[in-house]
């Protein structure tokens, strides 16, 4: 039986042993499970964060093809953009952003932000719930699974669980999702691959300890109970409190922004330690049929207000990341279900269309845009959809491939059949962890930096080959300058210049990123 074919059905007929909490963790070295993580397990620290946009997002008002406005005059008239209020980004004359969007379009222009265009998947299902399901899944639209892409990932690098979870070279939670419980992207072929939490006021409470109140009655006394037997059984809730208060946000969030605060949470629990490999968050509102745009004003209404929260989470979450020194392991991705019609209906509103752009940001992005813009017929009807450009499976075998480093043989295991890679992250992205610590020794100094300290001029000597980026941030980690982002057809010394009299005194990080080779430096300006 084909694995495909195989995990259609096994969930249904499998037995899962009971969840032990410590099961094994004091007998690490014992058990033949844990000698077998530690033989298949990928070497990264690497972080993915998913941010769903549920409801399905209307792309055509979140990255619109200007060089086809006046086909969107005609075509969605009810909710058509201004074209001079919408955001132009460094180097393309044929897309722009929605007005809301601020932050991303300032990430963009530091590329830390790639585009992609037009994805999908054959034969869309225009409904919400089964559209969801073969997101999660990874399946054909004409197939049900019962695992998600995620799950199955998780099953595979970490044999096993729950038996011997957690143990010493995994903790923690392998996956983290803030909702009202684990989704079907971390279903493994027998039992969820993670932890959920229902949403930022619960995780306080669970941090915190607090509990609403319970009733003073038999039920009420029951209840107390059940929390306290949930509370003993739960193997991870003392591990991520332990994290949360290690960890810490040193970047401001806005607020009144649910978004936001699912960010900071992430935030803080990877700062504080935890080995979790994939984070889900979400903000729903996204199935705009009417009132996706104010009357009087277009660049107002619901849909405005969704991507700019989206817009100032994922910007406050980057400016943390940074700040904490995380840039080099986090990275994001935003996906929902699918994306709006091409036209728009009579109530200010678009109806469930089929492709759709989706943003993936952080520091290993090769930012730009990926494929075409979308083509919009002329004299486009209620029937015209946008054509599918990138299967979205192809979006998470990038993902596995390129930022956790799954093997060949075991990408196609996990996604059940083979799917192309795309030209997303940059040539170093999926560099193992004991490389990139062994790239920071002095003895293979690739970037000097002198006078150190200065009070104007500094000189960077490096050492460059392949794609070169030289980057300078200030101590809370916004970048403030790139004086390096070319291509070095061979390996060569190199000297650079940069002028520091404008910039206020105080400790300054250089990154050279060149190759698949990562080093930092840190320059002093008086």
């Amino acid at each position: 039986m084909k694995r495909r074919n195989f995990l259609k059905y096994a969930a249904a007929g499998t037995v899962v042993p009971h969840f032990i909490p410590f099961a094994g963790a004091g007998k690490v070295n014992q058990s033949p499970w844990v000698r077998l993580l530690e033989q298949s397990l990928s070497d990264t620290d690497h972080v993915l964060v998913l941010i769903r946009l549920d409801g399905g997002n209307d792309g055509l008002n979140t990255v619109v093809p200007i060089d086809q406005y006046n086909k969107l005059t005609q075509a969605r008239p009810h909710v058509l953009l201004p074209e001079d209020k919408l955001l132009r980004l460094d180097g393309l004359d044929n897309i722009a952003l929605h007005p809301a969007m601020q932050g991303i379009r300032d990430l963009y222009n530091e590329g830390l932000v790639k585009i992609i265009q037009g994805v999908g998947y054959p034969d869309q299902d225009l409904s919400h719930f089964r559209s969801s399901d073969i997101w999660m899944t990874g399946s054909d639209a004409d197939e049900i699974l019962y695992t998600g892409w995620a799950g199955r990932y998780l099953e595979n690098e970490y044999p096993n669980y729950p038996i011997d979870y957690p143990n010493a070279q995994m903790p923690d939670p392998l996956s983290i999702e803030i909702g009202p419980r684990l989704s079907l992207t971390f279903q493994g072929s027998g039992l969820g691959m993670g932890l959920s939490v229902f949403d930022p006021d619960s995780f306080y409470r669970l941090v915190d300890g607090i509990h609403s109140p319970a009733p003073a009655t038999p039920a009420g006394d029951l209840l107390k109970h059940v929390r306290q037997v949930k509370q003993q059984s739960n193997a991870y809730g003392e591990v991520v409190k332990n994290a949360f208060n290690r960890g810490g946000n040193n970047a401001t969030y806005p607020s009144n922004n649910n978004l936001a605060e699912q960010l900071a949470i992430v935030a803080r629990l990877i700062s504080g330690g935890l080995k979790t490999r994939i984070y889900m968050v979400s903000i729903s509102g996204f199935d705009t049929h009417d009132n996706q745009v104010n009357a009087n004003d277009h660049t107002l209404g619901a849909h405005a207000n969704l991507l700019r929260n989206l817009s100032e989470s994922i910007t406050a979450f980057i400016t943390d990341i940074n700040y904490l020194g995380l840039s080099e392991r986090v990275l994001g991705m935003t996906f929902s279900e699918f994306g709006r019609r091409i036209t728009s209906n009579f109530s200010l509103g678009t109806d469930h269309g089929e492709s759709a752009p989706m943003f993936v940001f952080g520091n290993a992005v090769e930012g730009g845009v990926l494929g075409d813009t979308p083509f919009i017929p002329a004299g486009a009807t209620y029937e015209d959809n946008l054509d599918m450009q990138f299967d979205f499976r192809s979006m998470y075998a990038t993902m596995l491939k390129d930022w956790f480093c799954l093997e060949n043989s075991d990408l196609e295991y996990v996604m059940l059949d083979q799917y192309d890679t795309l030209p997303i992250l940059n040539s170093s992205a999926c560099m193992p962890t004991s490389t990139r610590e062994q790239n920071q020794l002095a003895g293979k100094r690739l970037l000097h930096a002198y006078p150190n300290p200065t009070s104007d001029w500094v000189q960077f000597d490096i050492q460059a080959q392949g794609y070169t980026m030289l980057q300078v941030f200030d101590s809370r980690g916004k970048l403030v300058a790139t004086p390096v982002s070319r291509r070095f057809t061979s390996a060569q010394p190199s000297q650079v210049r940069y002028d520091m009299r404008a910039l206020p005194s105080g400790i300054y990080n250089v990154r050279l990123q060149t190759g698949g080779l990562v080093q930092t430096r840190q320059v002093v300006k008086l």
